[in-house]
């Protein structure tokens, strides 16, 4: 840990880090590439002279500052909203635009995703993405990369979340350069011819052929679906109730082209060409085959953001290797994150890049500490127990990370990691051979039905573990804060384990201090917490009453239904407290000062004693909306989810006339009375 601190890219990759995090909420830059060329240029000369007079303080100083203004640099020159081409600059309400496919999503319920790229606006020539969502039709052919299509369908904002806590699809696409959308059905397109030859476009063909072989060979659907997943990178056709049972075994790691395939590739072909070492320059024409055979994996599987990622990590990795010097693993990994991170600054807030390289961090520093603990004579208990200790490591790594994102923890994962992890080696390298034999069309049937066997119990395997529900704990609630405070404590407990000293004793016990007072912070923060909340759901009402920790819920709808509502999890999950229902919508309440009435479909509004309400309309009520607000001089009206379309533009135009506020859960999201 020492050594890593003073290894000079380890600072420049945390100042990057700082003026990406800057630029992105700040948008601190905002002149032209010119200028900032011109910033650099100055500041590498004031940093030439500091170091020519000795001045090694203020050169620190200096340097930390430079890569701060390159994370600030590159995050501005990468978001294509700053370049004059993009296409947002041209558009208006009439405007035409050609898209090209750039990748294939995974389908939604309703429609074929894609990620395009708007090459034309009107006559002008463009660059940017938008999300592509094509009406599903039984009669119409997919689009596939490379494929060009002329639309005048105006694009649309991604929207925002409309309840508490819920996933910002608007805010994961913006970190992908992706700002609008745009629906489309068969008859609001016309196909182009395709565009030109593209490196991902040569790419999508490889694998098209790839998938054309294996489709002439008796796999199932969930068999198909994991090959394309494990060696093309392709996960589009897994299904949902098979990626939750990955999800709950905590396996999901083996769906995704990751470090973990990378690494074991790594493995095999340094075995494999381990031979090579022997001829003059042997390493280096060893290595230069790995790094070769590694990018050419990656070019098959698609070149997806994981993909790059995991195979820029191990080519660092394979040529540090080469050195055979000490602390390589470290250095390489480090390396790759400041090479990654200039290239995609948007890389940072990755999950899997950031999963990725804990994980690797965890089993590098942590591994060897549990391995100590007990060194079996046994040949085969030795390699389940470095297994196991590999996959502990790795969740030391990954888990405070894990449990702020996904909020669920798997109990079984060593179950599974103990079970498919040694034979993924032996998976990789067999759906290779797999696919090379069906290209060249000589795949013997008897070997195709073997492999897809393999599959086939893998998958029955990993659907067994997810079933044994008592080990899956869900809605587990962890703070940006408290996940910070956790690492605190990992790193604090390595270093004490590592070397007791009074310091590193002393930053452990601040580390406990600070993590029981985190707790401590958020648990008087929720306990003081009152509001009423009205929550958008669609073709239905569910209304949130809490005190504190409790939340009493207001819903029409059975109380299994509502246990598994999602957007009643994300809130139980956000502000941490637990819920109980009760059966029925109620018709009128007060939160401190103000009086609540709720007008369901009898319209039920003439009450005595009302004065100024808020009135929040549901299961559109057919009543004459300038009467009621003449009659009780409401303060706000509230429209859920639960009401016609055609009702809430006739609202909506009506409270406009009368200059009274009026809220659709539906446009602006839910509403929230606080103290």
């Amino acid at each position: 840990m020492k050594k890593l601190l003073e290894y000079p890219p380890f600072h420049f990759l945390l100042c990057s880090i700082v003026g990406i995090l800057l630029q992105f909420y700040t948008q601190l830059w905002n002149c032209t590439p010119l200028y900032l060329a011109y910033t650099l240029a100055g500041l590498l000369a004031v940093l030439y002279f500091l170091k020519r007079f000795q001045k090694r303080e203020v050169f620190s100083l200096g340097s930390w500052l430079l890569f701060v203004l390159l994370g600030i640099g590159t995050t501005y020159i990468h978001n294509p909203k700053n370049h004059a081409a993009f296409y947002e600059h041209q558009l208006t309400e009439h405007s035409t635009s050609i898209l090209t496919i750039e990748k294939v999503l995974k389908t939604g319920n309703y429609h074929l995703k894609y990620v395009a790229k708007v090459s034309q606006v009107d006559s002008f020539k463009t660059n940017g993405y938008v999300l592509l969502n094509l009406q599903k039709d039984s009669v119409l052919s997919p689009l596939k990369v490379g494929n060009r299509i002329f639309i005048k369908t105006p694009f649309k904002e991604v929207p925002p979340p409309l309840n508490p806590h819920q996933f910002n699809y608007k805010k994961y696409l913006a970190k992908q350069y992706i700002y609008h959308q745009v629906f489309l059905n068969k008859q609001q397109y016309r196909e182009l011819e395709n565009a030109a030859s593209s490196f991902i476009g040569l790419s999508a063909r490889i694998r098209e052929k790839v998938q054309n072989s294996l489709e002439r060979y008796s796999f199932s659907a969930n068999e198909f679906a994991v090959i394309n997943a494990l060696l093309l990178g392709q996960r589009q056709e897994i299904s949902k109730e098979l990626l939750q049972n990955y999800t709950n075994a905590g396996a999901i790691h083996i769906l995704a082209i990751s470090g973990l395939h990378i690494g074991i590739l790594l493995l095999l072909l340094s075995y494999v060409l381990k031979p090579l070492e022997k001829l003059p320059y042997g390493i280096l024409i060893k290595t230069s085959c790995i790094v070769v055979l590694l990018w050419s994996f990656a070019f098959i599987a698609s070149l997806s953001a994981s993909v790059v990622r995991a195979v820029t990590m191990f080519t660092f990795v394979a040529i540090g290797q080469s050195f055979k010097r000490k602390k390589v693993i470290e250095y390489s990994l480090i390396s790759s994150m400041f090479f990654l991170l200039l290239l995609k600054p948007m890389f940072v807030f990755d999950v899997g890049f950031q999963l990725s390289y804990l994980a690797v961090f965890g089993i590098v520093w942590v591994q060897p500490l549990l391995y100590q603990l007990w060194k079996p004579k046994r040949w085969l208990a030795d390699k389940v127990w470095s297994l196991f200790c590999v996959s502990v490591a790795a969740q030391v790594g990954v888990l405070p990370l894990s449990l702020y994102y996904f909020h669920q923890f798997p109990g079984l994962f060593m179950l599974s990691n103990l079970m498919i992890v040694p034979f993924l080696g032996i998976i990789l390298f067999f759906g290779i051979l797999v696919i090379l034999l069906a290209l060249l069309n000589i795949l013997p049937e008897c070997i195709a039905d073997g492999y897809g066997w393999v599959i086939s119990m893998m998958n029955y395997f990993v659907d067994w573990v997810s079933k044994q529900e008592t080990f899956l704990l869900k809605e587990i609630p962890l703070s940006f804060l408290t996940m910070f405070a956790w690492y605190l404590f990992i790193i604090s407990l390595y270093r004490v384990w590592i070397r007791k000293t009074t310091r590193n004793s002393i930053l452990l016990l601040t580390s406990i201090i600070v993590l029981q007072g985190v707790y401590v912070y958020e648990k008087y923060q929720t306990s003081r917490k009152n509001e009423f909340i009205v929550f958008h759901k669609s073709r239905n009402s569910i209304f949130g009453k809490r005190n504190g920790k409790e939340v009493t819920i207001h819903s029409s709808l059975n109380d299994s239904i509502l246990r598994q509502e999602k957007l009643l999890q994300s809130y139980r999950i956000g502000e941490q407290v637990f819920s109980k229902h009760i059966d029925s919508v109620f018709g009128i309440t007060s939160y401190k000062n103000k009086q609540i009435l709720i007008v369901d479909s009898l319209g039920i509004y003439q009450i005595n004693g009302l004065h100024n309400p808020v009135v929040i309309l549901t299961n559109s009520p057919k009543i004459n909306l300038s009467r009621l607000i003449s009659t009780l001089k409401p303060q706000q009206i509230i429209a859920d989810g639960s009401n016609y379309t055609s009702y809430i533009h006739r609202w909506k135009a009506t409270c406009y006339q009368q200059k009274t506020p009026f809220w659709h859960t539906g446009q602006k999201g839910d509403y929230i009375f606080k103290e």
